[in-house]
């Protein structure tokens, strides 16, 4: 006699044993743990950059232009007397809001499409497969400076381009996942028991490929933070005066002899968030691998 599957009883992804295993493995990783801790304090300081006691980041003191570090200003000023460690804390926000905002466009726009090609498969998997290999015949980068050189200099801008720059890798990363997931004995149940279509993709596939949906954009967010710097140096994202990381090493390249911090602080910053970022992301790919839970 034939078993039946219970859909329903197999849905989940991450059953409670599993998740606390998960959790366990990432506990025990010193690296995820140290990624983690990082991109916390960058977020910590982003959110709280109105409430502590640094000047604005726009002020200017012209009788501080260019000022080695210093109990008056620990990361010294810039060239026109501004603060460094405050326009570092407040381009904490800009960097930080363009990876988010970047990956979740890429991934609001690429995870329904790479479901909708895996799930349909014929000549609607034809079609989207094809269109994410010509976005994927550009480089990333490229394709983002062109993406934001059409659309126009602004931060806005610069995390639109981004995140169709980087929505190819969320449309063939779903859509595998998607394939894998249809093939499993409880979406052959669902279908026997006559679930629909927005039944399916809701209910069975969407949550079961949801855990490699985070590790991608965990680690797309490092990408997009590095890619949202370039366009900042480029003069392609965030506008003065307003503070950007990017736009502060642009600036600061100019005075490297003469002042170095101006653009050590926001070199170390965009190393430190990245690697963050990073090993979080590999640290959550170890905790939610399915073969070692």
């Amino acid at each position: 006699m034939t078993a039946v599957v219970d859909p329903q009883a197999v849905a989940d992804p991450l059953p409670p044993r599993r998740r606390n295993r998960a959790w366990e493995k990432f506990r025990r990783s010193p690296s995820a743990l140290l990624g983690g801790a990082i991109v916390l304090f960058f977020l910590i300081v982003a959110l709280l950059a109105p409430l502590l006691p640094v000047p604005g980041p726009t002020e200017t003191d012209w009788s501080a232009v260019r000022k080695a570090p210093s109990a008056a200003h620990l990361f010294g000023t810039d060239e026109i007397g501004r603060d460094v460690l405050s326009r570092m804390i407040w381009g904490a926000q800009a960097s930080l809001l363009a990876g988010v905002v970047s990956v979740l466009i890429a991934v609001l726009l690429g995870v329904p499409l790479g479901m909708l090609a895996g799930y349909m498969r014929g000549w609607t998997d034809a079609i989207i497969s094809r269109f994410t290999e010509a976005l994927l015949a550009a480089p990333f980068l490229i394709l983002a400076i062109a993406l934001a050189a059409f659309l126009g200099p602004s931060l806005t801008n610069a995390m639109i381009a981004i995140g169709l720059s980087a929505m190819p890798i969320f449309i063939r990363l779903a859509r595998a996942q998607t394939l894998s997931v249809m093939t499993e004995d409880y979406v052959e149940s669902a279908r026997a028991v006559g679930i629909g279509h927005l039944g399916m993709i809701g209910r069975y596939i969407l949550p079961n490929i949801i855990p490699p949906i985070i590790v991608q954009a965990t680690l797309t967010i490092a990408t997009a933070i590095i890619a949202e710097a370039s366009l900042s140096f480029l003069g392609l994202g965030q506008q003065p005066p307003a503070p950007s990381w990017g736009a502060m090493l642009n600036i600061a390249k100019n005075f490297l002899e003469q002042a170095p911090w101006m653009a050590l602080y926001p070199g170390v910053a965009i190393f430190l968030v990245v690697l963050g970022f990073n090993l979080l992301g590999d640290g959550l790919r170890d905790a939610l691998d399915p073969r070692d839970n």
